[in-house]
């Protein structure tokens, strides 16, 4: 018995700038300056953006969320009451070697069904953030 597997094209370089400028888009024309973070499907770092008007920790805040939702391939926004104690994931932050962040603003990004990457977004109001990233996400389909 012989299956045929069909390719996915991973998340380019390209695709990555075009994620961060329609998050930077959404987030100017709400009135927010935030940090953007794009990964690919392995969780490495394609593009990063860092605006010095931006609050200091949103770069590690938009990494991190990227890499939650990358992880658990999942917005972070739909993770937030499974940490809560007693939760499914109540452990699961400090059990990894990275930690997770349950605040929204994480997106996972896909591609014909399968995940390629993730984007996280910080520096507005987690729901603000959460919206930005979305719109973005949204772009690519």
């Amino acid at each position: 018995m012989s299956t045929t597997t069909t390719a996915v094209a991973p998340l380019t370089t390209q695709d990555a700038e075009a994620l961060i400028t329609a998050a930077r888009r959404a987030a100017e024309a709400a009135g927010v300056t935030v940090s953007v973070t794009v990964l690919d499907a392995g969780g490495q770092l394609l593009a990063f953006l860092r605006d010095d008007r931006a609050v200091l920790i949103s770069g590690e805040t938009s990494t991190r969320k990227a890499y939650t939702a990358l992880q658990l391939n999942a917005p972070t926004a739909d993770l937030v009451d499974l940490v809560k104690p007693d939760g499914p994931f109540h452990t699961l932050p400090t059990a990894l070697d990275r930690p997770l962040l349950f605040i929204a603003g994480g997106v996972p990004v896909h591609r014909d069904g399968r995940l390629i990457g993730a984007i996280g977004v910080g520096g507005g109001a987690p729901e603000q953030d959460h919206g930005f990233a979305t719109t973005a996400v949204e772009t690519l389909a």
